[in-house]
């Protein structure tokens, strides 16, 4: 085993890591039986939500996907396998991954609660976490963890559109708040972006496009964030909120969205007013206008460090994996299986990647 120092922080503070823009490469969709396709057929459109609004409204008839399997990567290798089938050109990368496993990465400099962060999850350690806050009991009066959850798919469902709003009637938008609240329809953005030495393939989910996509696909795309928190009333409420904000510009910069909407609600869930964010602003905005508890710059600088000593430590095969012990200042990298691939590469790809030798660089 071995292990890379978080502290001191001040060793990443000087620095400016290489940024390579993500660029969309390839995309997929989950419908709403949460079934695979090549498309974007769950693709949505931002159109704002009544003020007012209870996002309470509905919990009853939640469609909430059970996520418990462990899909590993394989709708993001599914979807590289058919670009590189597309293009004959094989997917070059140092990295590939979710976006969830490199946020963790990346807000790991100041993310004082501690936790396990996986290249690839640790499906074992995800339940034990969801079992935990299961059996939390919220105090009397307030809602439950299940609850607060569920307001963050409802907000969704108030401002998202099947299609542009001069598209879209006036009937559906204003009968949003009536819809049955589903998680199981998805659109995936998978892009090619880099820090520091490292090239990186990401996929992650996309909430929704502000306008359309361009034609061009070197243009960058108008993806909004939607996020929800509470309102904002004494100086601990600002520090939480300022915290989120790490996760929310690590989330969103990390798959090059450049806008996050984010409902502000009530203690009960009524959505009091909204909050238009540019991602490149929100480091600065901590700076200057909040608690500085955490800082972009660092984040970005501590990503590109470790991933450069990660590619240096795995220079063998098998199944190695990635771990922080709760409130622990050291990533330990161990080697968990001497050969194969854990189940965390599908058969089907390696195959492919076996068979597409001839495939360019």
């Amino acid at each position: 085993m071995t292990s890379f120092d978080i502290q001191p922080l001040n060793r990443f503070a000087d620095t400016s890591a290489a940024i390579r823009r993500p660029k969309e490469i390839a995309y997929f969709s989950y419908d709403d039986d949460h079934q695979y396709h090549l498309d974007e057929r769950s693709l949505r459109y931002y159109y704002p939500p009544r003020l007012g609004a209870d996002l309470s409204k509905g919990f009853d008839t939640f469609k909430q996907l059970d996520d418990n399997a462990d899909d590993h990567l394989d709708s993001l290798l599914k979807t590289i396998m058919a670009l590189e089938g597309e293009t004959g050109t094989r997917c070059e990368a140092d990295i590939v991954t979710w976006r969830g496993m490199m946020t963790k990465i990346m807000t790991a400099p100041f993310d004082n609660m501690g936790g396990n962060g996986f290249i690839e999850e640790n499906r074992e350690r995800k339940l034990e976490q969801r079992r935990y806050q299961h059996i939390q009991r919220s105090q009397a009066g307030t809602p439950s963890q299940e609850l607060m959850s569920y307001w963050g798919y409802k907000f969704e469902i108030l401002s998202l559109l099947p299609g542009p709003w001069d598209r879209t009637s006036r009937e559906y938008i204003e009968s949003r708040e009536n819809e049955i609240v589903s998680n199981y329809a998805q659109y995936c953005s998978i892009v090619k972006t880099g820090i520091g030495k490292a090239k990186m393939i990401l996929g992650g989910e996309v909430d929704a496009v502000w306008d359309s996509k361009p034609d061009n696909r070197d243009d960058l795309i108008n993806w909004v964030e939607l996020k929800t928190s509470a309102m904002i009333e004494s100086e601990k409420d600002m520090i939480k909120y300022e915290r989120k904000l790490l996760k929310f510009w690590a989330q969103s910069f990390l798959l090059g969205v450049p806008k996050i909407v984010v409902g502000f609600r009530s203690r009960m869930g009524i959505l009091q007013r909204l909050e238009e964010l540019e991602t490149k602003s929100i480091p600065g905005m901590v700076k200057r206008s909040g608690k500085a508890s955490w800082d972009g710059n660092i984040c970005i600088n501590f990503a590109a460090g470790f991933l450069d000593w990660l590619q240096q430590t795995i220079t063998t095969e098998g199944v190695w994996r990635i771990r922080r012990r709760d409130r622990s200042s050291v990533i330990e990298v161990f080697r968990h299986e001497d050969s194969g691939y854990g189940d965390i590469l599908s058969h089907e790809f390696v195959s492919w990647r076996k068979r597409g030798t001839s495939l360019g660089a």
